[in-house]
């Protein structure tokens, strides 16, 4: 109910008639609605669920605080915005449609679309006990499936059949997603930060770079672990132990009151100073909630230049990419408190070598 009073003030210091929401994260954000299909409609006066008849049982379960409306290919959202006369109408510019905004504007006569889609997202960056809850619980699942998947990884083994055994495995554990594919890349291909899981066969000496996480009751945990199958030679020794120091340097120094491209800035200043700085090309973090990129930032860009906060859930992944050789990334999930910060991956980092 916090949620629709804040939407609604915003409303009227905005001179706004509604909001209209649809996207699906920011629509379970507002309403607790976990269906596919769905408007969020919070005006001065009420907030309104519409939705059609196959979810008419489950939004008058789950919305709370809302008037559900029935909606359907002759009764329209754009009949409901009629009927209430609403004109001046707050949309998602992120999320909304080309044609859906011609659509709002061509069937409501007088419609005026303003974006505010900004609004939500800086209300979702900052998450309460509840939600970080469901965070912690999808850390823990997919710390289980770090776990699980080093007595499986060994050479001959395929990226695709450890990607499938580790979404397997979360599952089992209560994840009600993972990503399709997640990033698995080893040997050479761990030079590749987005290297989604191939068919290529795991040999001695490889480092194997997991980026994985799942999605519990709405909630993403994002997690990456290197190792290596075999004996580490120098060089692979070398580049771990940078990256390690690096992530290490920034969990000891995140807090409130930091803007997110100073964090980006330890990391990518240390790793430069050992020579690597062009083998570290993306931002150190992101923002992590109902989705798994989300605000803040921890890069150098204008969301690098949010100041962290208590109830903030970032990422600290720094890496070094060398082509032709390979990669290292270590991430954790990082909420922000009142002094500090608590890392809620409990996974080792310490090099592992995989006998």
């Amino acid at each position: 109910m916090k949620r629709i009073a804040r939407i609604k003030e915003y409303l009227e210091q905005h001179d706004l008639d509604c909001a209209l929401v649809y996207k699906p994260e920011n629509r379970k954000y507002l309403s607790n609605f976990s269906g596919s299909s769905g408007y969020v409609l919070i005006t001065k006066e009420e907030a309104i669920f519409a939705t059609d008849f196959r979810y008419a049982e489950q939004a008058a379960r789950e919305c709370e605080g809302y008037t559900i409306k029935i909606i359907d290919n002759e009764y329209t959202i754009t009949s409901l915005l009629n009927d209430l006369k609403l004109r001046r109408i707050g949309l998602e510019e992120d999320w909304a449609t080309l044609s859906f905004n011609r659509s709002i504007i061509g069937s409501v006569p007088g419609a005026e679309v303003v974006f505010i889609e900004h609004v939500i997202k800086k209300m979702r960056m900052r998450k309460d006990e509840a939600e970080l809850e469901c965070i912690r619980r999808a850390c823990r699942i997919t710390d289980d499936a770090f776990t699980h998947i080093l007595q499986i990884i060994r050479p001959g083994i395929t990226e695709r059949e450890i990607s499938t055994e580790i979404q397997y495995f979360m599952k089992k554990q209560g994840a009600e997603a993972t990503p399709d594919t997640f990033i698995i890349a080893t040997g050479v291909r761990s030079s590749l930060p987005h290297g989604k899981a191939t068919d290529k066969i795991v040999e001695m000496g490889d480092f194997v770079t997991m980026d994985i996480g799942c999605r519990y009751k709405g909630y993403w945990s994002d997690m990456t672990r290197t190792v290596v199958v075999g004996k580490a030679s120098d060089e692979q020794r070398k580049i771990y132990g940078i990256v390690y120091e690096a992530q290490k340097m920034v969990n000891e120094a995140l807090k409130p009151g930091m803007p997110g491209l100073e964090a980006d800035m330890i990391a990518r200043e240390y790793i430069s100073e050992a020579g690597y700085g062009q083998e570290f090309g993306h931002g150190l973090g992101h923002g992590l909630g109902m989705e798994m990129h989300e605000l803040p930032r921890l890069a150098q860009n204008e969301a690098g230049t949010i100041m962290l906060e208590p109830g903030m859930v970032v990422t600290n992944e720094p890496g070094i990419y060398i082509e032709n050789f390979g990669g290292v990334r270590i991430e954790d999930d990082v909420v922000i408190t009142g002094n500090g910060c608590e890392i809620l991956c409990s996974s080792i980092k310490e090099l592992i070598e995989l006998d």
